[in-house]
């Protein structure tokens, strides 16, 4: 991204890593899209103390498992805002804790509509307006990964392990298919980290009860990751693409 305002858009920006790194993009003064699917409340809460700094910031209701609400927010930005430079795939979702044998199709539709179509549709719209190509300015796309992908999360999250599975080979690919676009597409894998994520799959106090099975003997805090994006949207990343970086305190 160039140091001249520009626009990221961050989905499922509203709370945790996303709410983390729309703070710190537009901090370094980005305007920044904050998308959300349901909670319009803590989305508008994110993005009135930014305007009240006299930064650039709105927030889009859409569903990313939808490509015809994806499209239409893309739409807006293009009406409403500085030219896109960044996207940051942050939307997604887990479930409670189950074996293989116990998932249903329901399940697993939501599961990778949400975590694994929904990056496509974003990265999809990101490109046709990134992309020399398509007569671009060129741009950065991170995508969030987790260390499940690694790990398998057997007995728990199967599930989501094999779609942020699907994430990381999304980025290597994607990353070579525009590398000549001017478009660098990397991903960050976080391992347990300090989220609400935990209580939407029934785990609440998961982050403090994982900690003891980190070699860093702690979970990791929202804005660490988040500065992890913000440096592989970064000009100082320029050489980085292709990339799945751990922030998993060596988990």
């Amino acid at each position: 991204m160039k140091s001249e305002s520009t626009t990221v858009l961050v989905t499922g920006g509203s709370r945790g890593i996303g709410a983390a790194a729309v703070r710190q993009l537009a901090a370094l003064g980005h305007a920044v899209v904050v998308n959300y699917t349901r909670d319009a409340a803590a989305a508008e809460a994110l993005v009135a103390p930014i305007r009240a700094g006299g930064g650039h910031a709105i927030a889009i209701q859409a569903d990313v498992a939808d490509a015809a609400q994806v499209a239409a927010m893309f739409a807006r930005i293009d009406a409403e805002l500085p030219r896109l430079s960044g996207l940051v795939n942050n939307a997604g979702v887990v479930d409670q804790p189950a074996r293989v044998d116990q998932m249903d199709a329901a399940r697993l539709q939501r599961m990778f509509a949400i975590n694994v179509f929904g990056s496509f549709f974003c990265a999809r719209e990101a490109v046709l307006r990134l992309s020399t190509k398509h007569g671009g300015h060129g741009g950065a796309i991170v995508n969030l990964s987790s260390a499940a992908a690694r790990i398998g999360s057997p007995g728990q999250y199967v599930d989501y392990a094999a779609a942020k599975g699907a994430i990381d080979t999304f980025t290597i690919g994607l990353a070579k298919e525009v590398a000549t676009e001017g478009i660098r597409v990397n991903a960050v894998r976080p391992g347990i980290i300090e989220t609400d994520i935990h209580a939407s799959g029934g785990i609440p106090d998961r982050a403090r009860q994982m900690a003891p099975m980190v070699p860093m003997q702690r979970a990791g805090s929202t804005d660490e990751v988040a500065q992890a994006i913000v440096w592989l949207l970064s000009d100082a990343a320029s050489y980085t693409t292709g990339a799945i970086v751990d922030v998993t305190g060596g988990r």
